[in-house]
């Protein structure tokens, strides 16, 4: 069963950079979507940002598209999420996720198509 474990949280005051990791095991991730999403208080989940493991394509949400950038490491095993020139807004529990997908089919933004969730990681970003 795939596994994902985030890490890389912390504290980081506004125009701050963070690197969050998610260590993902239990097979082969050919054919499968990761994703990161977020949920800040009293916000709704959000899709941050996706990555087709294979090609290594990657899909940003409009809000954050200049700023984070997502990429693998296919030895490690490993999706991160470079978060650049932070905002207080940007303050939210990161979480990765997975699911099946068509290769090279782009991955959903919606939480509910994924299948596998790590337990998330704390972002807090100080004014």
């Amino acid at each position: 069963q795939v596994r994902l474990v985030e890490s890389g949280g912390g504290l980081v005051q506004a125009g701050g950079s963070l690197r969050l990791s998610c260590a993902a095991s239990g097979r082969s991730f050919s054919g499968y979507a990761m994703a990161w999403f977020r949920h800040g208080p009293g916000k709704e989940r959000e899709f941050v940002g996706g990555i087709t493991w294979t090609g290594g394509n990657t899909y940003y949400a409009d809000s954050v598209k200049v700023r984070f950038t997502i990429s693998r490491d296919n030895v490690k095993n490993t999706m991160y999420l470079q978060l650049n020139s932070l905002k207080p807004e940007d303050t939210a529990v990161y979480s990765c996720s997975a699911v099946g997908v068509t290769t090279g089919l782009r991955p959903p933004s919606t939480p509910q198509r994924y299948d596998y969730w790590g337990q998330g990681t704390q972002v807090t970003v100080s004014s």
